[in-house]
């Protein structure tokens, strides 16, 4: 799975998720969703506010988690490279702008 902001041809390195880490960004995503179906059901069952807030809340984290687990892949390739004197795939400006951003 690419993770770029940019078509990968428009940049000469890119952050690419390992396969399990993909899997596991992918298997929360699923679940956000499930769970965001589920808040609109119980919206349109006239549900209890503070239920929907509940469910609108485990979604939430849920996508958080995603986002951080994509945000350390990219870490764990910067030190990776770093460590073995090649260019990291993004830069280190870039990858704290992204962290910041789910702050």
């Amino acid at each position: 799975m690419t993770i770029t902001a940019d078509a990968p041809d428009q940049r000469e390195n890119f952050m690419r998720m390992d396969d399990q880490s993909a899997h596991e960004v992918a298997t929360r995503l699923r679940r956000a969703r499930g769970q965001l179906d589920g808040v609109l059901a119980m919206i349109e069952a006239g549900r209890d506010c503070e239920d929907i807030v509940t469910q609108l809340s485990a979604a939430s984290k849920a996508v958080d988690r995603a986002a951080f687990t994509i945000v350390s892949c990219g870490l764990t390739q910067c030190i990776q490279a770093e460590a073995a004197g090649e260019a990291p795939p993004i830069d280190r400006a870039r990858l704290e702008k992204l962290f910041l951003s789910l702050a």
